[in-house]
Parts: C-alpha cells; sequence; structure tokens
C-alpha cells in the first residue's frame, strides 16, 4: 500500500523542482529552451517568446504543486484500490 498523503507531497515537490530547473534553463538558454519545446509539442513557436517573471514563476510553482499532489493522490487512491482488489 501507498500511503497517499506521502505520495501527493513526494508527487509536488518533484514537480515544483522540476519548475524551478525548467525556469532556470529558460531564463538561461531561453533559444535553445524555445527550440526544445518546438520540438516537444510538435508546433512551431520559434517566432514566440518567453515570458518569465516573478509573478509568473510563482505562479506557475504553485499551480503545478497542487496539481502534482492531487494527481498523486489519485494515483496512490487508485493503486491502493488495484492491489487491495488483489488479495480477496
Amino acid at each position: 500500500m501507498i500511503n497517499r498523503n506521502k505520495f501527493a507531497m513526494a508527487s509536488g515537490l518533484c514537480a515544483g523542482l522540476l519548475w524551478v530547473i525548467c525556469s532556470v534553463f529558460v531564463a538561461l538558454f531561453p533559444h535553445y529552451m524555445l527550440l526544445m519545446t518546438t520540438h516537444m509539442i510538435h508546433v512551431d513557436i520559434t517566432q514566440m517568446g518567453w515570458t518569465l517573471t516573478w509573478s509568473g514563476f510563482l505562479v506557475g510553482l504553485v499551480g503545478w504543486m497542487i496539481l502534482a499532489g492531487v494527481a498523486g493522490a489519485l494515483l496512490a487512491v487508485i493503486y491502493n484500490q488495484m492491489v487491495g482488489s488483489e488479495a480477496n
């Protein structure tokens, strides 16, 4: 069994760490990150640019951490239900 709350917290913290790392790369290497994003989403966005502000960084950080935490909790609940049904 997976502890739902701890897994949710770990998921949120992991997403937050990835957001910080990604934001640092966008700040340091905006052109290369834009090219990589273009390839990842299969859309040519090279004519656009990044908008990286402190408020945007914080809103994105909190938003992704909450979303990942909720997804992690849901994943733990589903997994625990599946494991519990195997015991029967």
